[in-house]
């Protein structure tokens, strides 16, 4: 009896909003269960690679160690695809992006989040990835190698959640917040520079 009134409840509640609120709320909770499934992703990687994530250098196919740049963010997905399952988890249901068909085929092009570049286990605090949709300063941020610190002004465009944004940090928790929140995860984040690969 409990359960069926608290589920006529909770229909009251969605009846009572409009019903481009109840899109715009589902949509920023598929894009933070995507970011916790990526977050699940990196952790069982870096478990299984001696504490360490794949930014911190992977070796590609010629057995050569490589190094995280902006250009090939989309490898750092590629690393850890077994762990991911499906690609379309790394594009948000609100991005004009479009997934890719499998990791064979991924570029950046088939991403709507960040990578942090500098995340290490042990600092939970920093964030890992998150919504591509940051502004530096009230510029827009477009693709490449972003490096923050704690002077720059962070916050998010309106392109994909409307002026918020999602963020994966390292202790796997994924924050859902506004600009000034963002402000503040950077300035807590336990270092002094953030470099993030934006796609």
């Amino acid at each position: 009896m409990v359960t069926f009134i608290s589920a006529v409840l909770v229909g009251l509640i969605l009846l009572e909003q409009p019903s481009s609120n109840i899109k715009y709320k589902s949509t920023r909770l598929m894009c933070a269960s995507n970011l916790k499934h990526v977050g699940v992703a990196f952790r069982d990687w870096e478990e299984d690679h001696n504490g360490s994530y794949p930014m911190q250098g992977f070796t590609n196919e010629l057995g050569v160690l490589e190094y995280p740049k902006a250009s090939n963010l989309f490898r750092h997905f590629q690393v850890i695809s077994n762990y991911l399952g499906d690609p379309k988890i790394l594009v948000c249901p609100v991005d004009d992006r479009k997934s890719a068909t499998d990791f064979a085929s991924l570029k950046n092009d088939n991403l709507s989040y960040f990578v942090g570049l500098d995340a290490v286990k042990s600092q939970t605090n920093m964030l890992l990835a998150g919504d591509r949709n940051l502004a530096v300063d009230g510029v827009a941020v477009g693709p490449g190698l972003l490096t923050l610190s704690s002077t720059n002004r962070l916050g998010w465009t309106a392109a994909m959640h409307k002026g918020v944004g999602n963020i994966l940090m390292v202790d796997g928790s994924v924050r859902i917040g506004i600009s000034t929140g963002l402000q503040k995860l950077i300035a807590n984040s336990g270092t002094n520079v953030n470099r993030l690969a934006v796609p």
